[in-house]
Order: C-alpha cells, then structure tokens, then sequence
C-alpha cells in the first residue's frame, strides 16, 4: 500500500510529500489497523488573508475494510497542519484498535435484519418490498441511465450497510471517529433503527424509530419528522 499525496487548487513540492513518508509510518498504522485498504491526504490552500494563521490545510483519510477514518487540521503552513493532522489519526486509529477488542456482540447479515429489527421491510428479487409487489406493478420511465418509479422522487444516490447492533454510546463513537453530523444504527437494547445527530455545541440529539402496529394504512405526506429542536 503507498500513501496518495495530491493537491487541491496548490503545488504539492517533492519534499512535501517525502515528510508525509516520513511521518506517516505505514508499519506503525498497519499494527494498529491490519485491514488499510489505502492512506490518502490532501493538501489545500485558503486564499483568504484573513486566515493566514490557518491558510494551510490536511485532510487524512484511511479507507479499510472498518469505518473510514479522516483527521483534518489546519495551520500556518503544511507541514504544522500535517503533525496536527496526523496526531488526530493516530488517536483515532488507537482508540478504534481498543474499540475493537473490548467491543462484544455478533454482526448479524441483511438477511437475518428483519428479524432483529422489527417492522423492517422485506425486498423481492427486484429490489421492491413486498407490499409493493402484491399491490401491483408501478409504471417507471427512464431519466438518464436511472429508472425511476412512479412520479418519483428521483434517487441518483442509495448505499446498503450491514447493521451491527450497538449501544447508543457505541453510535457516538461512531460518528465521531468518522467525523459526520449524524449516524444511522440499530439499537442494541430495543433493536430498533435509530439516528444520533450533532446539535448545538458539544450537544446530540437521537431519534428512535418505533413500529405503530395499529396504523393499517399508509402514512399520509404529513408522517415523518425532522432533525430540529
């Protein structure tokens, strides 16, 4: 594996990037993560004279066969924000590696997800819920190279992740070591879908998701809810 030093909007010299060898030990983080896919950092450039103290900025990120894991920092100059960037990864990398090996519980496959999760949707060979398909076919047309059902909406992004089912502490951690504002998991004590989300300040906000088993119609356009207060 080689470390994928690249410029954003700015030159990226040759002694640049052999100090990213240099502090990035790749032995170092293959012990602390044996399952590094890639290590990419990005250095770009804040024109603003304003913020000349942090005009220089490095974003880490390491892909592996876990969570990704991205450490940014920004400085007076490349080299300053690549040791704050690195320090970060390293203890993320730390905390991940003792995360792992105290962390108990088994990941459970999609398919065995509508038994763990109740009220979860069970999907035919077309992608379709059941319902769906014993309702009847829904017209699609073609918009681009994508089919959308119905009048839509169009999705031009979806994305299936196998869910382990954890603790709402467990969820934090989660979303901070890959540095979101929310983060999608199954609770591990009602083993129901929820979302942890960032709010004011150090503050975080989760929402459960509950099956109402006396509802036997279709939620009207009103149903849902939001990510405020």
């Amino acid at each position: 594996m080689d470390i994928v030093v690249k410029g954003r909007k700015t030159e990226v010299p040759e002694r640049f990037r052999k100090h990213v060898a240099e502090k990035l030990k790749l032995e170092k983080i293959q012990k602390l993560d044996a399952k590094v896919i890639s290590l990419d950092v990005e250095v770009s450039k804040e024109p603003n004279p304003r913020q000349a103290d942090r005009c220089d900025r490095v974003e880490i990120t390491l892909r592996s066969r876990g969570p990704v894991i991205r450490a940014e920092a920004a400085a007076n100059d490349p080299y300053a924000a690549l040791d704050l960037a690195a320090e970060k990864l390293d203890a993320r990398l730390r905390k991940q590696h003792d995360k792992r090996f105290s962390r108990r519980g088994r990941r459970i496959s999609a398919a065995e997800v509508p038994d763990h999760v109740p009220g979860a949707a069970t999907l035919n060979g077309n992608g379709r819920t059941l319902q769906e398909a014993e309702a009847g076919e829904v017209p699609t047309k073609k918009v681009g190279s994508l089919e959308v059902q119905g009048e839509g909406p169009l999705v031009v992004r979806e994305k299936t992740h196998v869910a382990s089912p954890m603790t709402l502490d467990q969820a934090l951690y989660e979303m901070e070591l890959v540095g979101h504002d929310f983060y999608l998991f199954v609770d591990s004590e009602t083993k129901e879908p929820s979302v942890v989300y960032r709010r004011h300040a150090y503050d975080y906000g989760v929402i459960h998701l509950t099956t109402d088993t006396m509802v036997t119609q279709a939620p009207s356009a009103e149903a849902g809810g939001t990510l405020g207060g």
